[in-house]
């Protein structure tokens, strides 16, 4: 699959926009493909760095988007160009459209059993109940993967969301490839469930467009996020303009 890219910081981001990567899952089902897919954002690419294992499980992955903002700055700053941000919940609205549009099945995994088995309800009404090939909750030991990945991977799912937090998302995906390979699409969403099924809220759209949405998720979670946001951010400058200065 040869898609426009650009090298940031060695990871192979592509240059497409939501619009563009909603046709690509559409003409991978289509065609019986497989898209192993990830996002990249501020955090994540400052914990690749350290952890190798998640770094090996984003690169390995056919389509890497900007879910951040500071993505498409950064890039920009080191003389290179995304037409935009592509965040993960907003690629799997416009997906959960596409496959009422087109009949595709999707997969729910991850978040507690109260908050995903709410999310198959809420979509189930909007759109249809036929579109749920299956849903199942975030909680697991080690020793359940494989019959976890077979499940989802013998569920008749054309599209799998998994909605763990990273690296566990990341290296779940990337260690069942094989059991999952009869699903077209793979993606990690993050806490996306919480926000469909109304846990927790999203930032206002001004936000979101001028890269404040990680500031309004502080605000909501000081004591959880204020490492991984003000340290993290902090780090992440820095990388980036470590690259920059090398240039």
């Amino acid at each position: 699959m040869q898609l426009p890219s650009i090298n940031f910081l060695s990871i192979s981001v592509a240059a497409v926009t939501m619009q563009q990567t909603v046709q690509l899952v559409d003409n991978c089902i289509r065609n019986n493909g497989h898209i192993q897919h990830a996002v990249i954002n501020a955090g994540k690419v400052v914990a690749m760095q350290k952890d190798r294992k998640l770094y090996d499980s984003v690169v390995n992955c056919d389509l890497i988007n900007a879910d951040g903002q500071s993505i498409v700055w950064a890039a920009r700053l080191l003389g290179k160009h995304l037409p935009e941000r592509v965040a993960g919940i907003d690629l799997m609205e416009n997906l959960m459209a596409l496959a009422h549009q087109e009949g595709y099945k999707c997969f729910f995994f991850g978040a507690k059993e109260e908050v995903v088995r709410r999310v198959t309800a809420i979509y189930a009404e909007k759109y249809s109940p036929a579109l749920i090939a299956g849903y199942r909750n975030g909680y697991y030991t080690p020793d359940e993967e494989e019959a976890i990945a077979r499940q989802i991977g013998e569920s008749g799912a054309n599209i799998l969301f998994v909605a763990i937090s990273s690296p566990q998302k990341e290296i779940f995906v990337d260690s069942h490839k094989d059991l999952l390979n009869k699903v077209n699409f793979t993606m990690g969403v993050g806490g996306s469930f919480d926000v469909v099924a109304g846990v927790t809220q999203r930032a206002p759209r001004w936000m979101q467009k001028t890269g404040l949405e990680w500031f309004f998720r502080f605000i909501q979670e000081p004591g959880r996020m204020w490492r991984r946001y003000l340290i993290g951010n902090y780090q992440f400058i820095r990388l980036v303009f470590k690259e920059k200065i090398k240039k």
